[in-house]
């Protein structure tokens, strides 16, 4: 759940346009219409690459892999101004700048990422495991509005999130 959730905390974090690409073929079934592989097919139109709004936009995959998707995935990246790029929990090398959103477990449960990394709190009292900042957790109201697709209202996770984005 919180590969699916995070990356829509992170665009609303932003506080301005911001976009989630899923780059998942076996994703979440985000909410809206079109998908990256309808993208890729059709070719991108202005409306596409870049905002004509506030607030945030959601690109399920579709089932198309990165390297069939890249062209349309940089020019995308090119037109917006926040980007957040959703990738399938078995990492695929993008040669975009990521950070990973870990889960924080204890007694060594968790993933340790190899570089600095956002750690989840998942209410234990568990110090991060390696290089990063960890982030308090969500209000159960704020988790349910994005699953939604609805802008939550804001909390300590979502600021935290905010202050991420600053950090990477």
């Amino acid at each position: 759940m919180l590969g699916a959730i995070a990356p829509l905390g992170f665009a609303v974090a932003v506080g301005g346009p911001a976009l989630v690409i899923d780059l998942d073929a076996g994703g979440p079934s985000y909410f809206g219409s079109g998908s990256l592989a309808e993208l890729v097919a059709n070719g991108p139109r202005r409306a596409d690459i870049s905002p004509s709004r506030q607030g945030v936009a959601v690109l399920r995959n579709g089932g198309i892999s990165y390297r069939d998707a890249k062209d349309v995935i940089s020019a995308l990246i090119a037109g917006w101004p926040s980007v957040v790029l959703r990738l399938p929990a078995r990492r695929i090398e993008v040669p975009h700048q990521t950070i990973p959103v870990i889960p924080l477990l204890p007694a060594g449960l968790g993933a340790v990422a190899e570089s600095a990394a956002i750690y989840q709190d998942a209410g234990w009292r568990v110090a991060a495991p390696g290089p990063g900042i960890v982030i308090p957790v969500p209000r159960r109201s704020t988790w349910l509005a994005l699953s939604r697709g609805k802008r939550p209202p804001s909390d300590r996770w979502l600021r935290a999130l905010k202050g991420a984005w600053a950090w990477t």
